[in-house]
């Protein structure tokens, strides 16, 4: 009998799906060098996931330290299994910890990141400015906060969009298949900008997984996470975002922008100043 095929775990292929953590890293030491000077070596990550982010950082320099956020227990473990263990002896100076991120405690860091529009999950502004709040008095005295943002004019469409994976090998030896990464906008209430998405995967030989992960959020807007940071004590909020290429896909090149001509789909980087 021939062995079934098994799907590969969710968390792989979230993270290849998803996330950047070279670009997101190169772009955070870069803004932070060209504001303050110094490389930085802290970084605190919340509603980390996995901890993807935090564990490169921590194997980028024997001198970085991290601290990973989490709520969810199941996830913090996986990442310690799959991302935290193949770190060795470099793993010393990163910590994962279940808890809110609105009542944990940590030393001051460089930099705070919350990336993959996790924040969002605050609908009201009050909710965020005591978010962006908590991340300010986090800080040290010279810190950044970092947080990104999607939009464009399709943003706001119910629609699918799909996108080819290739194959790779995970940092922990697992072999993963190629599949079908589908982003789902599947609700956008115009009245108070409430979003439902899904992501689902499509592996082929296997079968299609529904709805792997789902997002209940506000997408908001770029001026009012601007204002809502400057509300909650930064000196100023900068806005970063890319280039197009020749086949009109991301550059991956951020930089700073007060005029932007809108696009079908976009994302940015807000950077929080002390």
């Amino acid at each position: 009998m021939r062995k079934k095929k098994q799907i590969p775990d969710l968390h792989y292929l979230y993270e290849a799906s998803v996330q950047g953590v070279e670009t997101d890293l190169d772009f955070a030491a870069r803004v932070f060098k060209n504001k303050r000077g110094r490389k930085p070596t802290d970084l605190r990550e919340d509603f980390c996931g996995t901890a993807a982010l935090a564990c490169e950082w921590v194997r980028r320099s024997p001198k970085h330290r991290a601290w990973g956020i989490d709520i969810d227990r199941p996830t913090l473990d996986w990442g310690l299994e799959h991302n935290v263990s193949q770190l060795g002896p470099k793993a010393g100076p990163l910590k994962l910890l279940c808890a809110d991120v609105m009542k944990v405690k940590t030393p001051p860091p460089d930099l705070v990141m919350a990336l993959n529009f996790s924040y969002c999950i605050f609908k009201t502004r009050e909710q965020l400015r005591c978010y962006f709040k908590k991340a300010y008095t986090t800080l040290n005295a010279d810190g950044l906060f970092i947080v990104d943002l999607y939009g464009g004019t399709e943003a706001i469409e119910a629609k699918l969009e799909p996108r080819d994976v290739e194959a790779f090998t995970a940092a922990d030896g697992t072999k993963v298949p190629a599949f079908e990464y589908i982003w789902d906008q599947a609700e956008y209430n115009v009245i108070n900008h409430h979003v439902v998405n899904h992501i689902h995967f499509k592996v082929p030989g296997i079968r299609k997984i529904k709805k792997a992960f789902t997002y209940d959020w506000r997408l908001w807007t770029l001026p009012e996470i601007q204002e809502l940071l400057i509300e909650a004590g930064f000196k100023s909020a900068e806005v970063y975002l890319h280039d197009w290429d020749k086949d009109g896909e991301s550059d991956d090149i951020y930089r700073r922008r007060t005029n932007y001509e809108n696009a079908l789909g976009w994302v940015a980087y807000i950077v929080g100043i002390k």
